[in-house]
């Protein structure tokens, strides 16, 4: 077994290690609630607290699956587009994020040693630890085990270099997450057109969205290189990797975000103000989901171009 297949291995095995505990924590958070053993979640009546938790188990779960397929045998026969799909999606949401992570805790130490998260003001220290190294190491893990994945079940989609294909139209995936990633910048960089609630901005809100926004415009970038073939001596993994990256941070992030933005603009729900336009928001997530996956079929359609 090469190298680079053995690391990408022992990778997964560390991602799905490193996701257990918050599997164990949420599960006991939910059969403590129906004993009556533990509170529920401020703001969440008995049923919906059970009912959220459940489904961040099978999310948890599904994400322990995924990444022992990618390090099993039995993974090399499933089949190829349901996984790479989830491989696709969950590398969007928590490989794109580790850099949120580093610098989220660079500017504000506090932000994740304290006792507390979003969905339960009361949580353990120690829990919030265990859920954050869970997070941070599935991140880490599917960084080195899915590149390894992809290159063993499609070997022939990322041998070469660029300069080996053949060159196609700029696509127009890669204008709109160009786009989407221009107005994201602007608004962490500090731009007021179209936010409402200037007074709303918070730091993390903003390293948020301009990590985003790099990741859109390096997932452009990513296409459009692939598309044009240039420059000519470069890799073909590198590109791949970043449009995969970059395209996946689009679908996986604004397709979670949408559904909250629509409801904050057509409810209006007493206490929540985003910074931004609800309105402007939601336009910018519907044109990152619809990027997002049009430049993942961008990225198959060049990789079969190349094998043929």
């Amino acid at each position: 077994m090469e190298r680079w297949d053995r690391a990408g291995r022992c990778a997964a095995y560390g991602a799905a290690l490193a996701l257990t505990p918050y599997l164990l924590i949420k599960t006991s958070w939910v059969i403590g609630s129906l004993l009556g053993l533990l509170p529920v979640g401020a703001g969440f009546t008995p049923s919906g607290w059970v009912l959220l938790n459940t489904v961040t188990i099978g999310m948890a779960a599904i994400g322990i699956a995924l990444t022992l397929a990618l390090a099993r045998p039995w993974g090399m026969r499933l089949p190829g587009r349901p996984v790479a799909f989830c491989a696709w999606a969950g590398s969007g949401f928590l490989v794109a994020v580790l850099p949120y992570s580093v610098l989220s805790t660079l500017l504000d130490p506090d932000s994740g040693s304290g006792g507390g998260g979003d969905d339960d003001p009361s949580m353990p220290g120690w829990e919030a630890a265990l859920v954050q190294c869970g997070f941070v190491g599935m991140g880490l893990g599917l960084a080195v085990a899915l590149p390894a994945y992809l290159r063993r079940r499609w070997p022939e989609h990322f041998a070469g270099r660029l300069g080996d294909g053949t060159r196609a139209a700029v696509p127009w995936t890669a204008v709109v997450a160009a786009a989407v990633g221009l107005a994201w910048l602007y608004w962490a960089a500090g731009g007021t057109l179209a936010v409402d609630h200037p007074a709303e901005r918070t730091t993390g809100g903003s390293l948020l969205t301009g990590l985003g926004a790099l990741w859109a415009l390096a997932g452009s970038a990513a296409a459009l290189a692939l598309a044009r073939a240039r420059p000519a001596r470069m890799p073909r993994s590198l590109p791949l990797a970043l449009g995969w990256l970059g395209s996946g941070s689009l679908f996986a992030w604004s397709g979670w975000k949408l559904p909250v933005t629509l409801v904050v603009a057509l409810v209006h729900p007493a206490g929540v103000t985003p910074p931004e336009n609800p309105v402007a928001a939601a336009l910018l997530h519907l044109a990152a989901v619809a990027a997002g996956a049009g430049m993942l079929r961008t990225l198959v359609t060049t990789g079969r171009r190349h094998a043929s």
